[in-house]
């Protein structure tokens, strides 16, 4: 039951305060039971106390005007209570169709990281079996150069052999020939020089002749 109004009323301000003088409209929307309850006890604590009792004195006037306050406030708190209540699973479905709405982008958008992951890694995949092919072919080429190097030096290396066995071959066979046409040219030469050497032996022997033939002059 309430309390008659012709004592001063008392109400919260903006800043949460209770404010002496102004009315309190009945159901008054947006004040906090809570902080009015806590407002109540602080009151009574606050109150001086009775010497050698447990009993305190409180201004009559200013605590039911904070109980008028809290009660006529308590039926839209209710109301707000009731409507959550009422709204509580309206709510929570709500709640529950964003919760799920964030999971299946979340899925969405994982599966599609995923598949992107899966491209970039079948990309690398590939790339790294292209460098490896194509690092096994120039390693093969590079063999096969080397091989095809190697065979080629061999042949030149026969060939100058080769030629240098013909080339040591007509040279003896050019220095054989040499030595054979100088000893006929030698041979020749000592035989002119024979025929030369009697030719002049028999001149002399001729001349010595003719000398003891002739008589002695006086």
């Amino acid at each position: 039951m309430l309390r008659q109004e012709s004592t001063p009323r008392i109400e919260t301000n903006p800043n949460g305060l209770v404010a002496e003088g102004e009315p309190t409209p009945t159901g008054s929307p947006g004040i906090d039971i809570q902080r009015e309850l806590n407002r109540l006890e602080e009151m009574i604590l606050d109150s001086p106390r009775v010497p050698l009792t447990r009993r305190t004195l409180v201004d009559e006037e200013q605590l039911l005007d904070q109980l008028d306050l809290i009660r006529l406030n308590l039926p839209s708190a209710f109301q707000e209570a009731d409507i959550i209540v009422r709204h509580k699973d309206e709510i929570l479905q709500e709640a529950e169709e964003y919760a799920q709405e964030i999971l299946e982008g979340a899925e969405h958008r994982a599966t599609h990281i995923l598949n992107e992951m899966g491209i970039v890694q079948q990309a690398q995949e590939e790339a790294d079996r292209l460098r490896q092919q194509v690092q096994m072919e120039c390693e093969a080429l590079q063999q096969q150069t080397l091989a095809e190097i190697e065979q080629i030096r061999y042949q030149a290396q026969q060939e100058l052999d080769e030629m240098r066995s013909r080339i040591l071959s007509e040279c003896s066979d050019i220095q054989a020939g040499a030595d054979e046409y100088a000893d006929h040219v030698l041979g020749n030469i000592e035989q002119q020089l024979g025929d030369m050497m009697r030719v002049i032996h028999n001149g002399r022997q001729q001349l010595r002749g003719n000398e003891s033939q002739q008589p002695p002059l006086h």
